[in-house]
């Protein structure tokens, strides 16, 4: 697998346990808790092989990147959460800064 497919796919998962937690009301419900362990350990084990070949910073600020971005969507989708302007600014620039630093990586 390459490295910036594993990174993806971590940054995916993160986005999964953030949700996880939501619906885990507090590390209480099981099931929802599960998921969100399992999510956890999934995503912490595909960014391990993500660094195996990417530069640590980079991988970690398009893996966070990916985990926040994710979060933020999911939240004015599924949440109701705001999408103002001034939001969907924020969230644009993150998405650029990941975009930069994807261009200007090595690998």
């Amino acid at each position: 697998m390459s490295g910036w497919l594993a990174l993806l796919a971590a940054g995916l998962l993160e986005i999964a346990w953030a949700f996880g937690l939501k619906y885990s009301d507090g590390l209480t419900r099981f099931w929802p808790t599960a998921a969100t362990l399992v999510a956890i350990m999934l995503s912490f084990g595909l960014m391990a092989v993500a660094l195996k070949s990417l530069p640590f910073g980079t991988a970690y600020a398009v893996w966070t990147g990916i985990g926040a971005t994710g979060s933020i969507i999911v939240g004015m989708l599924i949440y109701s959460e705001p999408a103002d302007p001034v939001r969907l600014l924020c969230l644009t620039l993150i998405v650029a800064g990941m975009v930069g630093l994807k261009l200007n990586s090595p690998v």
